[in-house]
């Protein structure tokens, strides 16, 4: 039986460093944790289990350690649950302690994730670092399922900064 991530937004973000060598999981713990959410208004269908809900305004979410920030949040549900989140904003930004406690960040003007087809994409000035490894793009992809990331887009270039392990980056050197 395979095991669904333990949480969407960072498991994702921290899956799509994918630079390390062993997989880095967010805090497993946040996943049993509630959920509260804050926004200058709301539009929620509360009579219907699959009706939308939409927090706009200085939208903050949390679950355990996970933060979310965001201009906007439609989520929109599928027998109660969520099944298809828009984060946007300049910059929607997350983060979370992962389970061995190192810290992960993620930001772009708009993250969506289709939770049936465990997928995440960052599209606008897309960034995560997990733990100092970094990827900066226009447009990151990571599909939780398969683990494959996809980053780039039009006319656009891919950054990525590996840190060494088990020991501190130093700054390079310049000479003449």
């Amino acid at each position: 039986m395979k095991r669904k991530p333990a949480n969407w937004p960072a498991l994702c973000l921290a899956a799509a460093l994918a630079l390390a060598p062993a997989a880095a999981f967010a805090r497993s713990s946040d996943r049993s944790q509630p959920m509260d959410a804050g926004a200058n208004s709301s539009n929620c269908s509360i009579s219907n289990d699959s009706g939308p809900c939409v927090l706009t305004g200085d939208v903050k979410i949390t679950q355990g350690t996970l933060i979310i920030n965001a201009a906007k949040a439609d989520i929109k549900r599928a027998g109660g649950e969520p099944s298809f989140v828009t984060l946007t904003g300049s910059q929607a930004t997350l983060k979370q302690e992962l389970d061995d406690g190192s810290p992960f960040n993620g930001r772009a003007n708009k993250i969506e994730y289709d939770i049936p087809k465990d997928t995440i994409v960052l599209t606008g000035n897309a960034y995560v670092d997990k733990n100092g490894d970094t990827i900066k793009s226009e447009r990151i992809v990571y599909n939780s399922k398969t683990g494959q990331v996809e980053s780039g887009g039009t006319g656009g270039r891919v950054n990525i900064r590996m840190l060494p392990k088990n020991k501190t980056a130093e700054p390079a050197k310049g000479g003449g």
